[in-house]
């Protein structure tokens, strides 16, 4: 039976970015994970295969889907042998750009979005700070008005793609305590006082740059505020959503391809003479490995479609408390099932998953951030809690 997932339309997509993903993005990535980025000429041909722009509406240069067919991107990169930590890098501007496409500013559009729906920038999201982390209401990083431009002073840390970004949309504080006084400011790289203090080595995501940035007295045209001053907390909160379904697709799709992976070792590998999935407990292994990924993709998907039912033209449901409680839950489910499902597979691998030549070593390291980013699993937990009234 046909669903929203497996229209011709859909099934098309998946099938040329599944081809794509093996001709011109997995032969490189563990170079790419090596050199700790992915390069600016993949942007490019990512741009003229028209990946970058899916979920992006026309009038601003994407090819005008929605959070399904973004999610299908994703779903199928990563079940082709990419990687969540791949997505993370050449797919950035699915967390800076939504602000500005939101916000309806058409010059910020112009030269922010269009470009980088081209391939042709790199942009990032600037919200954490060192010593802080998802507290977006108490940001601290400053930006004072002086007659036509804002001076930036602070720092960001644990910024996806923010060695390569040409531009940071940027939260910054530019009135009074809480989140009535944050705003969002688009900061070019280059600016006279923005500085990339240094990259970061992390766990995982290794072809994904991250790095720690810092703005000493940084002018930034007061034109470059998104939306209204004062008013960025929502334009963060809004966008929070696809965000969190971003994360649990990339969660259940990770755990589908690690599983998947196992399971063809298991018919391979011989033990004491016999295929190691002949043993029972292996066989049980994998149902457990099958049942939670299912059950994950199950609840994403279904928080998905309703968030593209609340609000169409960017699957953001317009923030409802009941799409916000769809997200945290379907990221914290998927979450979960990848992190125990990884983990079960390289067991399933042995020694051979430990070893850095194995994919499944990949999949394992960058499990790990999936429960951070986007809100931590704590935190949503506590937020699911209110919203039930518990």
């Amino acid at each position: 039976m046909s669903t929203l997932w497996d229209t011709a339309e859909r099934t098309a997509l998946r099938e040329m970015v599944t081809s794509f993903t093996e001709k011109e993005l997995v032969p490189h990535l563990p170079a790419w994970e090596d050199a700790g980025e992915v390069p600016r000429d993949v942007h490019a041909k990512a741009a003229s295969a028209g990946l970058l722009g899916v979920a992006f509406p026309s009038e601003v240069g994407g090819q005008g889907g929605d959070l399904i067919d973004g999610s299908t991107v994703t779903e199928s990169l990563i079940q082709a042998g990419g990687s969540s930590g791949l997505i993370a890098a050449l797919f950035t501007h699915g967390i800076s750009l939504p602000h500005i496409v939101a916000s309806g500013n058409a010059d910020l559009i112009d030269r922010y979005v269009r470009p980088t729906l081209a391939g042709e920038m790199i942009g990032s999201l600037g919200i954490t700070e060192p010593g802080g982390g998802s507290d977006v209401a108490n940001i601290r990083t400053k930006a004072v008005r002086d007659g036509d431009d804002y001076v930036v002073n602070g720092a960001k840390t644990f910024i996806t793609s923010g060695v390569r970004a040409d531009f940071v949309t940027t939260a910054v504080r530019t009135g009074g305590e809480g989140y009535a006084g944050i705003s969002l400011l688009v900061i070019d790289k280059g600016l006279p006082g923005f500085t990339v203090a240094r990259p970061l080595r992390k766990m995982g995501w290794h072809c994904s740059d991250t790095a720690e940035l810092s703005f000493d007295n940084v002018r930034v045209p007061a034109s470059q505020v998104v939306g209204e001053a004062d008013g960025g907390f929502v334009l963060v909160m809004q966008q929070f959503v696809s965000e969190r379904l971003g994360l649990a697709v990339q969660g259940y799709a990770t755990a589908q391809r690690a599983l998947d992976l196992a399971v063809a070792y298991a018919r391979e590998r011989e033990t004491f003479g016999k295929p190691l999935i002949t043993r029972q407990v292996i066989r049980h292994k994998l149902v457990e490995m099958h049942r939670r990924t299912s059950a994950a993709r199950a609840l994403t998907r279904q928080a998905i479609e309703r968030a593209v039912d609340g609000d169409p033209s960017t699957g953001s449901g317009g923030g409802g408390t009941a799409i916000i409680l769809d997200a945290v839950m379907a990221k914290n489910q998927s979450v979960e099932a990848c992190e125990w499902v990884v983990s079960e597979a390289v067991q399933i691998f042995g020694g051979m998953g430990y070893m850095r030549e194995s994919e499944i070593d990949r999949h394992y390291r960058d499990a790990r951030i999936l429960g951070i980013g986007g809100g931590a699993t704590e935190v949503l937990n506590d937020l699911a809690a209110k919203l039930l009234g518990y």
